[in-house]
């Protein structure tokens, strides 16, 4: 299914992330830690990220 929007929540140290399909049906859910966030960005499509501090 193709990501249309992507939730990050920047918490401390661990990045919690979610995508959300064009139905609103949430298709992955993922922790991260900050340095492995934009290696995981590069291979994703274009989509609308909302951030949460």
């Amino acid at each position: 299914m193709k990501i249309t929007a992507l939730g990050i929540n920047l918490a401390k140290s661990i990045l919690d992330l979610r995508g959300v399909g064009a139905s609103g049906v949430v298709v992955f859910q993922k922790r991260l830690r900050r340095g492995a966030v934009l290696d995981f960005l590069r291979d994703l499509p274009p989509c609308l990220i909302g951030m949460e501090a």
